[in-house]
Formats: structure tokens, C-alpha cells, sequence
């Protein structure tokens, strides 16, 4: 096979690993906010069921998540699933998974602020979710930035993973072709296009966490 099919190939199975990730990050990022708050809550019923699910989702290999969710209807409830269900079960195993390593990373970043700064809220007449929003979450975003990029990164790679699920991303593509072809070159494309990625992704992130260094000596 010619060396441009391949890469062709292969980079069309990278537009399903590319899809993956924003709908990950679209989901994950703001549900990631509400496992924080509800981990933060002082209602203990709820404080502990956030917890919980932080440590399943962070105590237990991502694949696994993934194939409880595209398996777990039938075999524990005998629903059977759509066609489709595969790329449902996808979205949301990464999902629920980033969005408890991600509320870990808020909350840290929401207890960093000071006191202080709700107290002078208050004096000011701002409501607590005025607060949070205008004076305590900008602050926390450029706090996390580092910590977030760093996951972001690594969900580039965690991408890979739904090949358990039969979808066709790039590496399950570059495994195809290897078998097919008896070589290792596809999976050297295919590390070649996720290098790629990360360094343009990282490049993304190191330039928003600069604009907002707004902090100079």
C-alpha cells in the first residue's frame, strides 16, 4: 500500500479521535465544575456520593468504564442498546471519567482562594453565585490552567482507548493497517499525527496561559 493511502487512512481514523476529544471536553470541563461544587457541598449526602464517584471514576481503568457502560444495559438489565450505542457509550465513559479528574482540579483550585475575598463580596452586595462566577471562577481557571492542560494532553492520547468499543479512530486504524501490511510503519504515522496534535494543543494552551499571566512583577 502506498504510503499516502495510508496516511489518508489513518487520517480519517484521526477525525473520530478528534471528535472524541472536543465532545469530551465540551462535556467535561463544565460537569466538571458541578462534581467540584457538589464534592465542596456541606450537604453530607451529597458531599459523599461526589466523592464516590470521584473514586470509582479515578480508582478503575478508563477501558473498563468503557465497557461497563456499552455492555452494562444488556447484561445487568436486559435492555438492548441501538445500533449507534457504541459512540453513546463512548462520549460518555470519557465524559463521566474527565469530569471527575477535572472537578478534583477545580476544587483545588476554588479552596486556593482566600477567604477574604468571598467576605469582601459580600460587604459589596454580590450573591454568592455572583461571586462565584464574576470574582472566584476567573481566578480558579488561571490558577488550573497548568493542571487542566496537562489532562487535556493526556486525553489526546486516552482517545485510543475506544478501540475497545470497536470505533474506528486512528489507532484502531493504524492497527488494521499493520496487520495488513506486516509492518510498523502506520503505527509510526499514527505517532507521528498524535505528536502533532499535542505539540499544537500544547502550543494553544502555553499561549492562553500567557494572556492570562496577568500578574507581573
Amino acid at each position: 500500500m502506498e504510503l499516502g493511502v495510508m496516511l489518508k487512512l489513518l487520517l480519517e481514523g484521526f477525525g473520530f479521535s478528534v471528535s472524541i476529544f472536543f465532545i469530551t471536553l465540551i462535556g467535561a470541563l463544565p460537569l466538571g465544575i458541578v462534581v467540584a461544587l457538589a464534592r465542596m457541598s456541606k450537604v453530607k449526602i451529597i458531599s459523599l456520593i461526589a466523592q464516590f464517584f470521584i473514586s470509582v471514576m479515578r480508582g478503575t481503568p478508563l477501558m473498563l468504564q468503557l465497557m461497563a457502560i456499552m455492555f452494562g444495559p444488556y447484561y445487568l438489565f436486559g435492555i438492548s442498546t441501538v445500533a449507534d450505542w457504541k459512540l453513546y457509550a463512548c462520549a460518555i465513559g470519557f465524559i463521566l471519567n474527565y469530569s471527575a479528574y477535572f472537578g478534583e482540579i477545580y476544587r483545588s483550585g476554588i479552596q486556593s482562594i482566600p477567604v477574604g475575598q468571598y467576605e469582601a463580596a459580600k460587604v459589596l452586595g454580590y450573591t454568592k453565585s455572583q461571586t462565584f462566577i464574576q470574582i472566584i471562577l476567573p481566578q480558579v481557571c488561571k490558577r488550573i490552567l497548568p493542571a487542566i492542560g496537562n489532562e487535556i494532553v493526556v486525553l489526546v492520547k486516552d482517545t485510543s482507548l475506544a478501540f475497545v468499543l470497536g470505533i474506528g479512530e486512528i489507532f484502531s486504524t493504524a492497527k488494521a493497517l499493520a496487520a495488513k501490511e506486516v509492518s510498523m510503519i502506520p503505527y509510526a504515522l499514527a505517532a507521528l499525527i498524535y505528536w502533532g496534535f499535542c505539540l499544537l494543543i500544547s502550543a494553544i494552551l502555553n499561549r492562553l496561559e500567557k494572556r492570562m499571566d496577568y500578574y507581573h512583577a
